[in-house]
């Protein structure tokens, strides 16, 4: 099992998601995907890949002479863990505080509050079916 926890570093997310979209694949060709957004040698990205295997945040098999990369976890799981991460520490883990924090304290555009009313409307509406009674 994938331990998120502890949180990922900005160069795993990007590594996640150059993997996400070409997976399988060898550590160059991350390596080429991230060169005009990170300027990374091929040893640096090589470096963090194997690092992200022994947090479990990637698989490597090796074919020939060559390693191909999976990730291990998907962007939702991913997205999760960081979101319930930051939720814990800086909200004691409930959701309520920090969305009034955001809609106190940034500026939310229109069309977004929309579709958060929407989302929360449909949310509701589902779980009326699912309500124990």
């Amino acid at each position: 099992m994938v331990k998120t926890d502890s949180g990922l570093f900005e160069s795993e997310w990007a590594i996640l998601q150059a993997v996400w979209e070409i997976e399988p694949c060898a550590a160059p060709t991350v390596q080429e995907a991230l060169q005009k957004k990170k300027n990374w040698s091929y040893s640096t990205v090589k470096t963090i890949m194997d690092r992200m295997v022994k947090k479990g945040l990637l698989k490597k098999e090796k074919v020939c002479n060559l390693y191909f990369y999976r990730s291990s976890i998907s962007e939702i799981q991913a997205q999760r863990g960081e979101v319930m991460r930051t939720l814990k520490r800086a909200f004691n883990g409930t959701l309520t505080p920090m969305m009034q924090f955001l809609l106190e304290h940034e500026d939310i555009p229109e069309d977004e509050l929309s579709d958060l009313e929407q989302a929360i409307k449909e949310k509701k509406r589902g779980n009326k079916g699912n309500k124990k009674e």
